[in-house]
């Protein structure tokens, strides 16, 4: 499937104390930032040592983008405008999923099931992770959607496969750049798709918090857990 679609660099760790790996979450950086941005907190999540997960944290491309004075930086999309309602480049939104969707892809050649893999994205990457994750054509084990937006909410067309997707919605309660009200909306649009989101707000501004990286640990932990 992803023969056409050029798979993204990334850094990949492995949690785990030496099993053989039994999930994937495919974890995207925000605006700016790059796949080392999250590679610290795997330790910090606070796995069990029997679940041994395959992190991969992709970089994106670097593009000129148009809010920054088109300084060209590693983005998942151009951001047009910095309203509330965030206009981007959907074309580059969708492309970037696309991308995504070729991840998945090799995580399943490599021998993980769809319905083994988690989707996790902070702010830009926190969009790319909604349009990629509710569009897949195939179950996924949840989705992590962290101090983000649902920019593709007018054009989003779901896939029946993920209609039960388990997703966590987290969000800085002082948040400058993406604020919580955006984090609220998609919660509201998913809910009103029919999804059961759970939504969390943590203390802080665009950035995760010890205490929230305890509570996505015990969400995989769940969310991966073994089916027998």
């Amino acid at each position: 499937m992803h023969d056409s679609t050029p798979l993204l660099p990334a850094i990949e760790k492995v949690s785990g104390q030496g099993q053989p790996v039994s999930a994937s979450v495919i974890w995207l950086h925000g605006l700016g930032a790059d796949g080392h941005d999250f590679e610290p907190v795997v330790p910090e999540l606070g796995l069990p040592g029997h679940l041994a997960v395959r992190f991969v944290f992709p970089h994106a491309p670097a593009i000129p983008v148009t809010v920054n004075g088109g300084m060209v930086m590693p983005a998942w999309y151009d951001i047009l405008e910095m309203s509330l309602e965030r206009r981007v480049d959907t074309d580059q939104l969708l492309a970037s999923a696309e991308r995504v969707r070729a991840l998945i892809e090799r995580e399943r050649e490599r021998g993980i099931a769809s319905e083994r893999i988690v989707l996790a994205g902070f702010s830009q990457g926190g969009a790319v992770a909604y349009q990629a994750a509710l569009t897949h054509p195939q179950p996924l084990a949840g989705l992590l959607a962290m101090s983000t937006y649902l920019a593709s909410d007018e054009t989003l067309s779901p896939n029946p496969a993920n209609a039960g997707l388990p997703i966590c919605i987290q969000h800085g309660e002082l948040d400058p750049v993406v604020p919580e009200s955006l984090g609220r909306a998609a919660m509201k649009s998913l809910e009103a798709r029919g999804y059961a989101p759970t939504y969390q707000s943590y203390p802080m501004e665009h950035q995760v918090c010890l205490e929230q990286l305890r509570d996505i640990g015990r969400w995989l932990t769940r969310v991966l857990a073994d089916p027998d």
